[in-house]
C-alpha cells in the first residue's frame, strides 16, 4: 500500500486536506466518495527531505490545551469525530501534533476508539489525556472530559510558566558573572603578569591564584569546556535513570531558601489539580490514582500514591495513607477526608490546588527578592577578588619605593 495526499471539499463547501494509505488513487477516491467527500485532487506523498530530529520533536502543552478546546468546541456543536479531526489536522501548526492528528485521524477511520487511537501516541497524549478521553467516551460526555482536559494543561502550563519565570532571572546573573571571571582572568591578569615580572619579587598568594586560573583557562580551556558538556550530560542522565530520579526528586525537597518547600507546593498543586480532574470526568478511582502517581512530578507523590492505592483495595480511605505522607501537610489530609465524607472530592481537591498555585505564586516573588541582592554580592565578590589579587603587588612595589 502507498500513501497519498489528497485535497476534498464535504457537501458545505468546507474544504479538508489529509493522507490515506491504499492500493491506488482510485482507491482514494472510492473511500472519499463514501464518506460524501467531492475529490478535488489526490498525489502521490513524497519522502520528505528535511533532516528530522526525533529528539526535539514534542508538542507543546499549550497547543495540547487549544487542540482539546477546539475538539471538544466541534464535537459540542454536534460535528462528528472524524470531521473535527479532519479540520485540527489542517489549521494546526505544530509539526509534529499535526502529524500526530494524522495518524489519530487514519485510526478513527480504521474504527479505533478516540481514546485507544490517542493511546498509540504516548509521547504526545500522556495516561491524563487518554484516560479522561476514554471516561468520557464511556459516559458519552466526551466533549466534557475534553474541556476538563484543557483547563487541566492550562493550569500546569502556568504553573511551570511561574517557575521558569523565577529562574530566569538568577539563571542569567550566574552566567554573567562566570563570563566576567572568564574575560578577566583570560584577558586582565596576563597583561598584569607581565607587569609583575618586570618588577620581580614574590607574588601575594591571592595573586598567585589569580595567576594559577588564567593558566588554567588560557591552557586548557578545551578540558574545561569538555569536563563541564561532560558534567552536565552525566547529570542528565543520573537525574532521568531508575535510580538517580528518587535522589534526585528527595534532594530537590530538602534545598534551602524556599526552593524545597515551592518544588513541595508545586507537586502537591499538580497532583490535587490532576486527581480532580480525573475524579470529575468519571475515571475509576484506583486508575485515578495510579495515573495521578505517574503524572505528580516527584517520586514522593508516587510512593504516596502506592499506599493510597492499597488503602482503597482493601476498602480505607485516601486521607488516611496521605497523613503518613512527609510530601502531604496536614491540611491536605485533612480537607481530602472532608472531601470523601462529603461525596464532593474534586471539588475539595480543586481548591487545594487553587490555593497551592497560589501559594507558589507568592512563594516564587519571596524567592526572587532573596536572589537578587546575593546575586549582586556574588558578582561583586568575584570581580573584587581578581581586582585586588592584581593590584596587590602594585602597593607592594610602592612600598617598597617609598622605603
Amino acid at each position: 500500500m502507498s500513501t497519498f495526499v489528497f485535497k476534498a471539499m464535504d457537501v458545505a463547501g468546507v474544504k479538508a486536506r489529509g493522507e490515506v494509505e491504499a492500493d491506488s488513487k482510485q482507491a482514494v477516491a472510492d473511500q472519499l466518495k463514501a464518506r460524501g467527500m467531492i475529490v478535488l485532487d489526490i498525489a502521490d506523498k513524497h519522502a520528505s527531505r528535511e533532516i528530522q530530529l526525533s529528539f526535539m520533536e514534542r508538542a507543546k502543552a499549550q497547543d495540547l490545551a487549544v487542540f482539546s478546546r477546539q475538539l471538544s468546541t466541534m464535537i459540542s456543536s454536534g460535528m462528528s469525530i472524524l470531521r473535527a479531526l479532519y479540520v485540527l489536522e489542517e489549521q494546526t501548526e505544530n509539526k509534529f501534533l499535526k502529524e500526530t492528528i494524522v495518524a489519530v485521524r487514519k485510526d478513527v477511520e480504521a474504527g479505533l476508539s478516540l481514546s485507544d487511537a490517542m493511546a498509540r501516541h504516548p509521547k504526545v497524549f500522556n495516561p491524563l489525556f487518554v484516560a479522561m478521553a476514554r471516561a468520557g467516551e464511556a459516559g458519552g460526555v466526551l466533549e466534557g472530559s475534553l474541556l476538563r482536559v484543557a483547563n487541566q494543561l492550562e493550569k500546569d502550563a502556568s504553573l511551570r510558566r511561574q517557575i521558569r519565570s523565577a529562574m530566569i532571572y538568577p539563571i542569567l546573573v550566574i552566567t554573567f558573572a562566570i563570563a566576567i571571571m572568564m574575560a578577566l582572568v583570560a584577558f586582565l591578569v596576563p597583561v598584569f603578569q607581565g607587569v609583575f615580572k618586570q618588577f620581580g619579587g614574590q607574588l601575594p598568594a591571592i595573586t598567585k591564584v589569580s595567576v594559577a586560573m588564567s593558566h588554567a583557562v588560557l591552557g586548557y580551556y578545551w578540558a574545561i569546556f569538555g569536563g563541564a558538556i561532560a558534567i552536565a550530560v552525566a547529570f542528565v542522565k543520573w537525574k532521568s535513570s531508575s535510580w538517580g530520579r528518587p535522589q534526585w526528586d528527595r534532594f530537590r525537597l530538602r534545598v534551602p531558601m524556599k526552593i524545597g518547600a515551592i518544588v513541595q507546593e508545586v507537586a502537591i498543586a499538580r497532583w490535587s489539580r490532576t486527581l480532580a480532574a480525573l475524579t470529575a470526568a468519571g475515571v475509576p478511582l484506583l486508575l485515578a490514582l495510579e495515573i495521578t502517581g505517574k503524572t505528580g512530578g516527584n517520586i514522593a507523590v508516587e510512593e504516596a500514591m502506592d499506599g493510597v492505592i492499597a488503602s482503597v483495595k482493601r476498602g480505607g480511605t485516601i486521607a488516611a495513607p496521605l497523613a503518613n505522607a512527609p510530601i502531604f501537610p496536614m491540611m491536605v489530609t485533612h480537607m481530602v477526608g472532608v472531601g470523601e465524607e462529603t461525596g464532593a472530592l474534586d471539588t475539595m481537591l480543586d481548591k487545594i490546588a487553587d490555593f497551592y498555585e497560589d501559594r507558589v505564586d507568592a512563594s516564587v516573588k519571596a524567592l526572587t527578592s532573596i536572589l537578587e541582592p546575593i546575586m549582586i554580592i556574588v558578582i561583586g565578590s568575584i570581580v573584587g577578588f581578581i581586582v585586588v589579587s592584581m593590584y596587590m603587588p602594585l602597593f607592594t612595589v610602592y612600598n617598597n619605593i617609598g622605603n
